[in-house]
């Protein structure tokens, strides 16, 4: 097993990873282990610290029978982690292990520092054109970002979409051969939208959007203001539920997620009923998950219900969702739903929709990062 590690790389640019490996990873599909980001510890001295603002990383190794945290030798900036130190630093969002930051600039820069599997010695920033505002829009919140690819550095074709709550959707590809990236804007003119966030679908190469019964898909060759609407229609609803758990459901603020799993193509939408648990520093409202409801999507639009997703298990953070081939690696179960907030950490078990563990603990970079491929 030793020469094994000791011939492991992960990616074309990924560093020694025999310390991650060794708490877990899949040894049938020659991938890492899915991890979160915990925090970053203040680099000694503390002169260097308040000059240069770095800390080492600090993951979890995600493992529902031991999960184990990891502190790594690698040096990151901790305004990417602890957005509260320094407000000039935003984090909004995550996307193939890549964290995009927003500064007072309008600048949309995307890191691979957070990503445990990428060269500690010489981190990658990507900065993106200015941001533009369209009409009756704006670009200060955003909702969500999504990469088309895993390499924003050289993959000519990796396209960049970044969903603002309201109607603009904006689309950049990084390495395109233009010498000079541009934004491609778009107005949405359907409100139900606008609070939505978009994914990348693989299978299908378009980037689509869900709201209210619609899926919105836009070709991230060509996008433009007119998408392709397919209308949802479900089916295999389970029977007429207990009045009380319709009445928290009613009660309850609903968010949708479209999820692909890449092992089997399948694509999912997720509803997440969430209520308010409390109120934290700044008036922000802490949400908390109360139940979930999963549809299987198929071509024509049918959305069905479903409890069982076959062996697979699903991640929901502020980065892209994605799932896993449950027996493929150690400690996790089927249909199970794990979520992880600015302010909740929590599992759900899709035989009954309800949590089956909760915490309004706070996490300062919630971002699920998933397995990265290991090549020889």
């Amino acid at each position: 097993m030793s020469l094994f590690f000791s011939r492991l790389r992960v990616g074309v640019r990924r560093s020694s990873v025999s310390l991650l490996l060794s708490n877990g990873f899949s040894t049938s599909l020659r991938q890492t282990s899915p991890c979160m980001v915990i925090g970053a510890r203040p680099c000694l001295p503390l002169e260097t610290f308040y000059h240069h603002r770095l800390g080492t990383l600090s993951i979890g190794i995600v493992n529902p029978e031991n999960f184990c945290i990891t502190r790594l030798p690698k040096k990151v900036s901790v305004d990417l982690v602890h957005n509260h130190l320094n407000d000039t630093v935003v984090t909004i969002g995550a996307s193939h292990g890549w964290v995009a930051s927003l500064k007072n600039d309008g600048i949309l820069r995307l890191h691979d520092d957070l990503n445990p599997y990428a060269l500690y010695e010489d981190p990658i920033c990507i900065p993106l054109p200015p941001l533009v505002t369209l009409p009756h829009c704006q670009t200060k919140i955003i909702t969500n970002v999504s990469m088309s690819s895993s390499s924003p550095e050289n993959d000519e074709d990796c396209v960049v979409a970044v969903k603002f709550l309201g109607p603009q959707l904006s689309f950049c590809r990084p390495a395109g051969k233009s010498n000079k990236p541009e934004w491609t804007d778009i107005k949405i003119e359907n409100p139900c939208f606008s609070s939505s966030r978009v994914m990348f679908s693989k299978k299908d190469n378009m980037f689509r959007i869900p709201g209210s019964g619609l899926i919105g898909s836009w070709d991230p060759c060509n996008p433009c203001d007119d998408p392709k609407l397919q209308i949802l229609r479900f089916e295999n609803l389970p029977p007429k539920l207990p009045t009380n758990i319709r009445e928290m459901m009613e009660s309850c603020f609903t968010s949708e997620h479209l999820v692909e799993s890449a092992s089997t193509g399948e694509i999912f939408l997720v509803k997440q009923y969430r209520k308010a648990a409390g109120i934290v520093r700044g008036g922000v409202t802490i949400m908390k998950t109360e139940f979930l409801m999963v549809f299987k999507l198929d071509e024509e639009g049918n959305a069905v219900y479903t409890e069982d997703m076959g062996d697979l298990t699903m991640f929901l953070s502020k980065s892209e969702p994605f799932c896993i081939p449950s027996t493929s690696f150690p400690g996790f179960r089927p249909n199970r739903v794990y979520i992880l907030d600015f302010e909740e950490t929590a599992g759900v078990d899709l035989v009954d929709g309800f949590p089956f563990f909760a915490s309004t603990d706070k996490n300062d970079a919630p971002y699920y990062i998933p397995p990265q491929n290991i090549v020889f």
